[in-house]
Protein backbone atom coordinates (compact mmCIF):
# COMPACT_ATOMS: atom_id res chain seq x y z
CA UNK A 1 0.00 0.00 0.00
CA UNK A 2 2.87 2.41 0.79
CA UNK A 3 4.27 1.89 -2.71
CA UNK A 4 0.90 2.76 -4.17
CA UNK A 5 0.77 5.99 -2.17
CA UNK A 6 4.21 6.99 -3.42
CA UNK A 7 3.09 6.28 -6.98
CA UNK A 8 -0.02 8.36 -6.36
CA UNK A 9 2.05 11.27 -5.09
CA UNK A 10 4.33 11.12 -8.11
CA UNK A 11 1.47 11.01 -10.58
CA UNK A 12 -0.26 13.87 -8.80
CA UNK A 13 2.84 16.04 -9.04
CA UNK A 14 2.99 15.51 -12.80
CA UNK A 15 -0.74 15.83 -13.39
CA UNK A 16 -0.99 19.08 -11.43
CA UNK A 17 0.28 20.80 -14.58
CA UNK A 18 -2.25 19.25 -16.93
CA UNK A 19 -5.34 21.37 -16.19
CA UNK A 20 -7.99 18.67 -15.90
CA UNK A 21 -10.03 20.38 -13.16
CA UNK A 22 -13.42 20.61 -14.83
CA UNK A 23 -14.94 18.16 -12.34
CA UNK A 24 -12.58 18.51 -9.39
CA UNK A 25 -9.76 16.17 -10.34
CA UNK A 26 -6.64 18.09 -9.29
CA UNK A 27 -3.40 16.75 -7.80
CA UNK A 28 -4.36 17.48 -4.20
CA UNK A 29 -7.85 16.20 -4.90
CA UNK A 30 -6.42 12.80 -5.89
CA UNK A 31 -4.34 12.66 -2.70
CA UNK A 32 -7.07 13.77 -0.31
CA UNK A 33 -10.27 12.74 -2.04
CA UNK A 34 -10.46 8.96 -2.42
CA UNK A 35 -14.06 9.08 -1.22
CA UNK A 36 -15.00 11.55 -3.93
CA UNK A 37 -13.08 9.53 -6.53
CA UNK A 38 -15.05 6.42 -5.60
CA UNK A 39 -18.25 8.49 -5.72
CA UNK A 40 -17.50 9.77 -9.21
CA UNK A 41 -16.91 6.23 -10.44
CA UNK A 42 -19.99 4.68 -8.84
CA UNK A 43 -22.40 7.46 -9.82
CA UNK A 44 -21.30 8.05 -13.41
CA UNK A 45 -20.84 4.38 -14.26
CA UNK A 46 -24.24 3.50 -12.79
CA UNK A 47 -26.04 6.12 -14.87
CA UNK A 48 -24.07 5.19 -17.98
CA UNK A 49 -25.09 1.55 -17.51
CA UNK A 50 -28.74 1.87 -16.54
CA UNK A 51 -29.83 5.28 -17.88
CA UNK A 52 -27.82 5.85 -21.06
CA UNK A 53 -27.13 2.22 -21.92
CA UNK A 54 -23.54 3.01 -22.91
CA UNK A 55 -21.01 0.22 -23.23
CA UNK A 56 -18.98 -0.36 -20.08
CA UNK A 57 -15.79 0.29 -22.00
CA UNK A 58 -17.04 3.67 -23.23
CA UNK A 59 -18.40 4.58 -19.81
CA UNK A 60 -15.13 3.83 -18.06
CA UNK A 61 -13.19 5.76 -20.69
CA UNK A 62 -15.47 8.73 -20.04
CA UNK A 63 -14.74 8.56 -16.31
CA UNK A 64 -11.00 8.23 -16.71
CA UNK A 65 -10.91 11.25 -19.03
CA UNK A 66 -11.26 13.36 -15.88
CA UNK A 67 -7.98 11.86 -14.73
CA UNK A 68 -5.85 8.80 -15.55
CA UNK A 69 -5.73 8.27 -11.78
CA UNK A 70 -9.28 6.95 -12.05
CA UNK A 71 -7.85 3.97 -13.92
CA UNK A 72 -7.17 2.73 -10.42
CA UNK A 73 -10.86 2.31 -9.60
CA UNK A 74 -12.06 -1.24 -9.09
CA UNK A 75 -15.62 -1.55 -10.36
CA UNK A 76 -18.23 -4.21 -9.65
CA UNK A 77 -21.61 -4.44 -11.42
CA UNK A 78 -24.59 -6.02 -9.67
CA UNK A 79 -27.34 -6.52 -12.29
CA UNK A 80 -29.80 -7.99 -9.79
CA UNK A 81 -29.69 -4.86 -7.61
CA UNK A 82 -29.11 -2.50 -10.55
CA UNK A 83 -26.06 -1.24 -8.67
CA UNK A 84 -22.46 -0.31 -9.37
CA UNK A 85 -19.73 -0.29 -6.72
CA UNK A 86 -16.45 1.57 -7.17
CA UNK A 87 -13.46 1.22 -4.88
CA UNK A 88 -10.43 3.47 -4.96
CA UNK A 89 -7.53 1.18 -3.99
CA UNK A 90 -9.62 -0.09 -1.09
CA UNK A 91 -9.24 3.27 0.65
CA UNK A 92 -12.84 4.22 -0.07
CA UNK A 93 -15.78 2.38 -1.60
CA UNK A 94 -19.12 3.68 -2.79
CA UNK A 95 -22.18 2.08 -4.37
CA UNK A 96 -24.72 3.75 -6.64
CA UNK A 97 -28.09 2.14 -7.31
CA UNK A 98 -30.57 2.63 -10.13
CA UNK A 99 -34.33 3.08 -9.65
CA UNK A 100 -36.57 3.19 -12.70
CA UNK A 101 -37.77 6.73 -13.28
CA UNK A 102 -35.33 8.24 -10.77
CA UNK A 103 -31.98 7.22 -12.23
CA UNK A 104 -28.89 6.50 -10.14
CA UNK A 105 -27.68 7.85 -6.81
CA UNK A 106 -24.96 6.96 -4.35
CA UNK A 107 -26.38 4.99 -1.43
CA UNK A 108 -26.08 6.23 2.16
CA UNK A 109 -27.21 3.92 4.95
CA UNK A 110 -28.94 6.66 6.93
CA UNK A 111 -30.87 8.27 4.04
CA UNK A 112 -33.55 6.45 2.05
CA UNK A 113 -36.20 9.05 1.10
CA UNK A 114 -35.48 8.34 -2.57
CA UNK A 115 -36.66 4.78 -2.08
CA UNK A 116 -40.07 6.00 -0.89
CA UNK A 117 -40.98 7.83 -4.12
CA UNK A 118 -43.60 6.07 -6.22
CA UNK A 119 -42.79 6.53 -9.89
CA UNK A 120 -45.03 6.25 -12.93
CA UNK A 121 -44.31 4.66 -16.28
CA UNK A 122 -44.02 7.40 -18.88
CA UNK A 123 -45.38 6.68 -22.33
CA UNK A 124 -43.70 7.07 -25.70
CA UNK A 125 -45.42 8.28 -28.84
CA UNK A 126 -44.74 7.79 -32.54
CA UNK A 127 -46.38 11.13 -33.35
CA UNK A 128 -44.26 13.73 -35.18
CA UNK A 129 -41.71 15.65 -33.11
CA UNK A 130 -42.13 17.49 -30.77
CA UNK A 131 -45.28 15.63 -29.68
CA UNK A 132 -43.62 12.26 -30.23
CA UNK A 133 -40.52 10.50 -31.49
CA UNK A 134 -41.16 10.49 -35.24
CA UNK A 135 -38.92 12.72 -37.35
CA UNK A 136 -39.67 12.93 -41.08
CA UNK A 137 -38.67 16.54 -41.74
CA UNK A 138 -34.95 16.08 -42.46
CA UNK A 139 -33.33 18.50 -44.91
CA UNK A 140 -30.95 16.34 -47.02
CA UNK A 141 -28.34 19.04 -47.64
CA UNK A 142 -28.24 20.10 -44.01
CA UNK A 143 -28.17 16.48 -42.89
CA UNK A 144 -24.99 15.92 -44.90
CA UNK A 145 -23.36 18.94 -43.28
CA UNK A 146 -24.35 17.95 -39.75
CA UNK A 147 -23.11 14.40 -40.28
CA UNK A 148 -19.84 15.83 -41.61
CA UNK A 149 -19.43 18.01 -38.52
CA UNK A 150 -19.86 14.99 -36.22
CA UNK A 151 -17.42 12.94 -38.29
CA UNK A 152 -14.83 15.74 -38.30
CA UNK A 153 -15.32 16.36 -34.58
CA UNK A 154 -14.58 12.79 -33.73
CA UNK A 155 -11.63 12.57 -36.07
CA UNK A 156 -10.20 15.37 -33.90
CA UNK A 157 -11.01 13.53 -30.67
CA UNK A 158 -13.86 15.83 -29.62
CA UNK A 159 -16.25 12.95 -28.82
CA UNK A 160 -19.45 14.40 -30.24
CA UNK A 161 -22.34 11.98 -29.70
CA UNK A 162 -25.31 13.97 -30.92
CA UNK A 163 -25.80 17.06 -33.05
CA UNK A 164 -29.37 18.09 -33.83
CA UNK A 165 -30.85 21.11 -35.61
CA UNK A 166 -34.38 22.46 -35.25
CA UNK A 167 -35.53 25.17 -37.66
CA UNK A 168 -38.94 26.79 -37.67
CA UNK A 169 -40.19 24.16 -35.25
CA UNK A 170 -39.01 21.11 -37.21
CA UNK A 171 -36.05 18.77 -36.75
CA UNK A 172 -34.18 19.29 -40.02
CA UNK A 173 -30.94 17.40 -39.27
CA UNK A 174 -29.53 15.06 -36.65
CA UNK A 175 -26.43 12.90 -36.46
CA UNK A 176 -25.15 10.49 -33.82
CA UNK A 177 -21.97 8.60 -32.99
CA UNK A 178 -20.10 6.69 -30.28
CA UNK A 179 -22.98 4.40 -29.40
CA UNK A 180 -25.62 7.13 -29.11
CA UNK A 181 -28.80 7.31 -31.15
CA UNK A 182 -32.05 9.30 -31.34
CA UNK A 183 -33.38 7.62 -28.19
CA UNK A 184 -30.23 7.66 -26.05
CA UNK A 185 -30.51 9.71 -22.83
CA UNK A 186 -27.24 11.65 -22.57
CA UNK A 187 -25.96 13.57 -19.57
CA UNK A 188 -26.33 17.32 -19.94
CA UNK A 189 -24.45 18.18 -16.73
CA UNK A 190 -25.17 21.85 -15.96
CA UNK A 191 -27.79 22.14 -18.68
CA UNK A 192 -30.01 20.69 -15.95
CA UNK A 193 -29.84 24.14 -14.36
CA UNK A 194 -31.81 25.61 -17.26
CA UNK A 195 -34.49 22.94 -16.82
CA UNK A 196 -34.63 23.65 -13.08
CA UNK A 197 -35.28 27.31 -13.85
CA UNK A 198 -38.15 26.30 -16.14
CA UNK A 199 -39.60 24.20 -13.33
CA UNK A 200 -39.68 27.25 -11.04
CA UNK A 201 -41.12 29.30 -13.90
CA UNK A 202 -43.90 26.76 -14.21
CA UNK A 203 -44.77 27.12 -10.53
CA UNK A 204 -44.88 30.88 -10.99
CA UNK A 205 -47.22 30.42 -13.96
CA UNK A 206 -49.48 28.26 -11.78
CA UNK A 207 -49.49 30.89 -9.03
CA UNK A 208 -47.59 28.66 -6.61
CA UNK A 209 -44.27 30.55 -6.58
CA UNK A 210 -43.39 34.23 -6.21
CA UNK A 211 -39.84 34.57 -7.52
CA UNK A 212 -39.42 38.00 -5.95
CA UNK A 213 -39.65 36.54 -2.43
CA UNK A 214 -37.00 34.75 -0.34
CA UNK A 215 -37.18 30.94 -0.58
CA UNK A 216 -37.81 30.63 3.15
CA UNK A 217 -35.11 28.09 3.96
CA UNK A 218 -34.74 27.14 7.60
CA UNK A 219 -32.24 29.34 9.43
CA UNK A 220 -31.79 31.88 6.64
CA UNK A 221 -34.06 34.38 8.39
CA UNK A 222 -31.50 34.66 11.20
CA UNK A 223 -28.53 35.90 9.16
CA UNK A 224 -27.47 37.84 6.05
CA UNK A 225 -29.15 35.30 3.78
CA UNK A 226 -32.61 36.52 4.78
CA UNK A 227 -32.68 39.06 1.90
CA UNK A 228 -31.79 36.51 -0.83
CA UNK A 229 -34.74 36.09 -3.18
CA UNK A 230 -35.53 33.28 -5.59
CA UNK A 231 -34.70 35.67 -8.44
CA UNK A 232 -31.25 36.18 -6.93
CA UNK A 233 -30.80 32.41 -6.94
CA UNK A 234 -32.01 32.14 -10.53
CA UNK A 235 -29.44 34.68 -11.73
CA UNK A 236 -26.68 33.35 -9.46
CA UNK A 237 -26.37 36.75 -7.79
CA UNK A 238 -27.33 35.38 -4.38
CA UNK A 239 -24.05 36.30 -2.69
CA UNK A 240 -23.49 32.82 -1.25
CA UNK A 241 -19.89 31.78 -0.66
CA UNK A 242 -20.15 28.63 -2.77
CA UNK A 243 -16.76 27.54 -4.12
CA UNK A 244 -16.79 25.96 -7.57
CA UNK A 245 -13.11 26.11 -8.43
CA UNK A 246 -12.81 22.31 -8.24
CA UNK A 247 -9.90 22.37 -5.84
CA UNK A 248 -9.54 19.69 -3.13
CA UNK A 249 -12.58 19.62 -0.90
CA UNK A 250 -14.42 22.35 -2.78
CA UNK A 251 -18.16 22.66 -2.35
CA UNK A 252 -19.20 21.24 -5.73
CA UNK A 253 -17.42 17.88 -5.52
CA UNK A 254 -18.44 17.23 -1.91
CA UNK A 255 -22.03 18.18 -2.73
CA UNK A 256 -22.33 15.89 -5.76
CA UNK A 257 -20.28 12.88 -4.68
CA UNK A 258 -19.93 12.78 -0.91
CA UNK A 259 -23.20 13.84 0.72
CA UNK A 260 -26.73 12.40 0.71
CA UNK A 261 -28.46 15.75 0.16
CA UNK A 262 -27.06 18.16 -2.41
CA UNK A 263 -29.50 20.90 -1.44
CA UNK A 264 -29.00 20.25 2.27
CA UNK A 265 -25.28 20.76 1.81
CA UNK A 266 -25.79 23.96 -0.20
CA UNK A 267 -28.20 25.31 2.40
CA UNK A 268 -25.36 25.50 4.92
CA UNK A 269 -23.19 27.76 2.74
CA UNK A 270 -22.89 31.26 4.27
CA UNK A 271 -23.27 34.58 2.51
CA UNK A 272 -20.18 36.48 1.40
CA UNK A 273 -21.59 39.47 -0.49
CA UNK A 274 -24.75 41.50 -0.83
CA UNK A 275 -27.50 39.77 -2.86
CA UNK A 276 -27.78 41.13 -6.38
CA UNK A 277 -24.31 42.65 -6.38
CA UNK A 278 -22.08 39.96 -7.85
CA UNK A 279 -22.57 36.98 -10.16
CA UNK A 280 -21.00 33.76 -8.87
CA UNK A 281 -21.50 30.54 -10.82
CA UNK A 282 -22.71 27.94 -8.33
CA UNK A 283 -24.09 24.44 -8.71
CA UNK A 284 -25.15 24.74 -5.09
CA UNK A 285 -27.49 27.55 -6.05
CA UNK A 286 -29.19 25.37 -8.65
CA UNK A 287 -29.75 22.65 -6.07
CA UNK A 288 -31.26 25.22 -3.73
CA UNK A 289 -33.71 26.04 -6.53
CA UNK A 290 -34.56 22.34 -6.81
CA UNK A 291 -35.12 22.21 -3.06
CA UNK A 292 -37.34 25.30 -3.24
CA UNK A 293 -39.37 23.59 -5.97
CA UNK A 294 -39.87 20.63 -3.64
CA UNK A 295 -40.66 22.78 -0.61
CA UNK A 296 -43.31 24.74 -2.52
CA UNK A 297 -44.99 21.48 -3.50
CA UNK A 298 -44.66 19.85 -0.10
CA UNK A 299 -42.65 16.65 -0.48
CA UNK A 300 -40.33 14.64 -2.75
CA UNK A 301 -43.34 12.69 -4.01
CA UNK A 302 -45.28 15.85 -4.83
CA UNK A 303 -42.25 17.34 -6.58
CA UNK A 304 -41.79 14.20 -8.67
CA UNK A 305 -45.49 14.10 -9.59
CA UNK A 306 -45.50 17.79 -10.54
CA UNK A 307 -42.41 17.39 -12.69
CA UNK A 308 -43.95 14.49 -14.62
CA UNK A 309 -47.38 16.05 -15.08
CA UNK A 310 -46.40 19.70 -15.56
CA UNK A 311 -43.01 19.46 -17.30
CA UNK A 312 -42.12 16.02 -18.66
CA UNK A 313 -45.44 15.09 -20.26
CA UNK A 314 -46.43 18.56 -21.59
CA UNK A 315 -43.01 18.86 -23.25
CA UNK A 316 -43.47 15.49 -24.93
CA UNK A 317 -40.33 14.02 -23.37
CA UNK A 318 -39.66 10.51 -24.64
CA UNK A 319 -36.28 9.38 -23.30
CA UNK A 320 -35.27 11.37 -20.24
CA UNK A 321 -34.84 11.20 -16.48
CA UNK A 322 -34.12 13.90 -13.90
CA UNK A 323 -32.25 12.09 -11.18
CA UNK A 324 -32.84 12.58 -7.47
CA UNK A 325 -30.31 12.30 -4.66
CA UNK A 326 -30.75 9.96 -1.66
CA UNK A 327 -32.80 12.61 0.14
CA UNK A 328 -35.37 12.39 -2.67
CA UNK A 329 -34.64 15.85 -4.07
CA UNK A 330 -33.90 16.49 -7.74
CA UNK A 331 -30.23 17.19 -8.45
CA UNK A 332 -31.15 20.33 -10.32
CA UNK A 333 -27.55 21.34 -10.93
CA UNK A 334 -26.32 18.40 -12.93
CA UNK A 335 -28.25 15.19 -13.48
CA UNK A 336 -30.78 15.46 -16.27
CA UNK A 337 -30.25 12.71 -18.84
CA UNK A 338 -32.16 13.23 -22.09
CA UNK A 339 -31.97 12.43 -25.77
CA UNK A 340 -30.97 15.18 -28.19
CA UNK A 341 -34.61 15.38 -29.31
CA UNK A 342 -35.73 15.85 -25.70
CA UNK A 343 -33.11 18.52 -25.05
CA UNK A 344 -34.33 20.24 -28.22
CA UNK A 345 -37.87 20.29 -26.79
CA UNK A 346 -36.58 22.40 -23.92
CA UNK A 347 -34.96 24.82 -26.35
CA UNK A 348 -38.06 24.99 -28.52
CA UNK A 349 -40.17 25.81 -25.47
CA UNK A 350 -37.99 28.84 -24.87
CA UNK A 351 -37.97 29.84 -28.51
CA UNK A 352 -41.77 29.68 -28.54
CA UNK A 353 -42.01 32.06 -25.60
CA UNK A 354 -42.98 29.44 -23.05
CA UNK A 355 -45.42 27.14 -24.85
CA UNK A 356 -45.08 23.93 -26.82
CA UNK A 357 -47.70 21.99 -28.73
CA UNK A 358 -50.42 24.34 -27.51
CA UNK A 359 -49.48 23.85 -23.85
CA UNK A 360 -48.14 26.85 -21.93
CA UNK A 361 -45.48 25.82 -19.43
CA UNK A 362 -44.14 29.24 -18.41
CA UNK A 363 -45.36 32.75 -19.15
CA UNK A 364 -44.00 34.76 -22.04
CA UNK A 365 -42.94 37.38 -19.52
CA UNK A 366 -40.96 34.74 -17.61
CA UNK A 367 -39.05 33.82 -20.80
CA UNK A 368 -38.26 37.51 -21.33
CA UNK A 369 -36.96 37.84 -17.77
CA UNK A 370 -35.06 34.56 -18.04
CA UNK A 371 -33.16 35.82 -21.09
CA UNK A 372 -32.51 39.38 -19.85
CA UNK A 373 -29.04 40.29 -18.51
CA UNK A 374 -28.74 40.36 -14.74
CA UNK A 375 -27.82 43.49 -12.77
CA UNK A 376 -24.52 42.32 -11.28
CA UNK A 377 -21.36 44.39 -11.46
CA UNK A 378 -19.11 41.63 -12.81
CA UNK A 379 -20.98 39.46 -15.38
CA UNK A 380 -24.36 40.48 -16.70
CA UNK A 381 -24.59 37.95 -19.54
CA UNK A 382 -26.50 35.38 -17.53
CA UNK A 383 -30.26 35.14 -17.04
CA UNK A 384 -32.36 32.62 -15.15
CA UNK A 385 -29.87 29.73 -15.34
CA UNK A 386 -29.44 30.47 -19.08
CA UNK A 387 -26.22 31.86 -20.53
CA UNK A 388 -26.66 34.93 -22.74
CA UNK A 389 -24.60 35.89 -25.76
CA UNK A 390 -25.09 39.58 -24.95
CA UNK A 391 -25.16 41.62 -21.78
CA UNK A 392 -21.47 42.34 -21.27
CA UNK A 393 -19.27 44.73 -23.28
CA UNK A 394 -18.54 42.00 -25.83
CA UNK A 395 -20.56 39.05 -27.13
CA UNK A 396 -19.65 35.66 -25.72
CA UNK A 397 -19.76 34.33 -29.28
CA UNK A 398 -19.04 37.14 -31.77
CA UNK A 399 -19.86 34.84 -34.70
CA UNK A 400 -23.44 34.36 -33.46
CA UNK A 401 -26.43 36.71 -33.28
CA UNK A 402 -26.62 38.92 -30.22
CA UNK A 403 -30.00 37.45 -29.22
CA UNK A 404 -28.63 33.91 -28.88
CA UNK A 405 -28.80 32.28 -25.46
CA UNK A 406 -27.97 28.78 -24.35
CA UNK A 407 -27.92 26.04 -21.77
CA UNK A 408 -24.37 24.85 -21.16
CA UNK A 409 -22.85 21.87 -19.41
CA UNK A 410 -19.55 20.22 -18.55
CA UNK A 411 -17.83 18.43 -21.44
CA UNK A 412 -19.28 21.07 -23.79
CA UNK A 413 -22.98 20.21 -23.78
CA UNK A 414 -25.05 22.92 -25.45
CA UNK A 415 -28.66 23.76 -26.25
CA UNK A 416 -28.32 26.93 -28.34
CA UNK A 417 -31.47 29.00 -28.91
CA UNK A 418 -31.34 31.69 -31.61
CA UNK A 419 -34.66 33.56 -31.85
CA UNK A 420 -33.66 35.73 -34.82
CA UNK A 421 -32.93 32.59 -36.84
CA UNK A 422 -35.85 30.50 -35.53
CA UNK A 423 -33.32 27.83 -34.62
CA UNK A 424 -32.42 25.48 -31.79
CA UNK A 425 -29.15 23.55 -32.03
CA UNK A 426 -28.25 20.74 -29.61
CA UNK A 427 -24.73 19.38 -29.18
CA UNK A 428 -24.01 16.53 -26.78
CA UNK A 429 -20.70 14.79 -26.21
CA UNK A 430 -17.76 14.28 -23.91
CA UNK A 431 -15.15 16.84 -24.89
CA UNK A 432 -12.11 17.52 -22.75
CA UNK A 433 -11.20 21.15 -23.36
CA UNK A 434 -12.65 23.60 -25.85
CA UNK A 435 -15.25 22.86 -28.50
CA UNK A 436 -15.88 25.11 -31.57
CA UNK A 437 -19.58 25.57 -30.90
CA UNK A 438 -19.61 29.07 -32.37
CA UNK A 439 -17.92 28.00 -35.61
CA UNK A 440 -20.16 24.96 -36.05
CA UNK A 441 -23.35 26.82 -35.22
CA UNK A 442 -22.39 29.63 -37.59
CA UNK A 443 -21.87 27.16 -40.44
CA UNK A 444 -25.26 25.59 -39.76
CA UNK A 445 -26.98 28.97 -39.67
CA UNK A 446 -25.37 29.94 -42.98
CA UNK A 447 -26.76 26.86 -44.69
CA UNK A 448 -30.18 27.40 -43.12
CA UNK A 449 -30.16 30.89 -44.61
CA UNK A 450 -29.34 29.48 -48.04
CA UNK A 451 -32.19 26.98 -47.80
CA UNK A 452 -34.82 29.41 -46.50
Amino acid sequence: MAKRWWLLLGLAAVLSFVGWRSLGISAAYIIHGPSIAAGIGAKLLCSAEYVSGMSREQAFEDVRQYSPILDELSVTYDPERHAVTASFWGISEKTARYIEGLGCAITFSDTDARNQITTVATTKSDAPWPLGSRVDTINPALQVQVADIVREDNARGLNTRALLVVHQGRVVAEAYDQGAGPGTPLLGWSMAKSLTAIMLGNLEFQGIADLSLPPGFSGWDRDARRTITTSHLLTMTDGLDFLETYEPGDNATIMLFDTPSASGYAMQVPASSKPGERYNYSSGTANLLARHYQDLLGSPQAAYDAFIHSIYEPLGMQNAVLEVDPSGTFVGSSYFYASARDWARMGQLMLNGGELMGRRIVSEDWVLRATTPNASINDKAYGYQWWLNSGNDELRFPLLPADAYFANGNRQQTVMVIPSEGAVIVRLGWTSGAYPIDINVRSILDLLAQRS
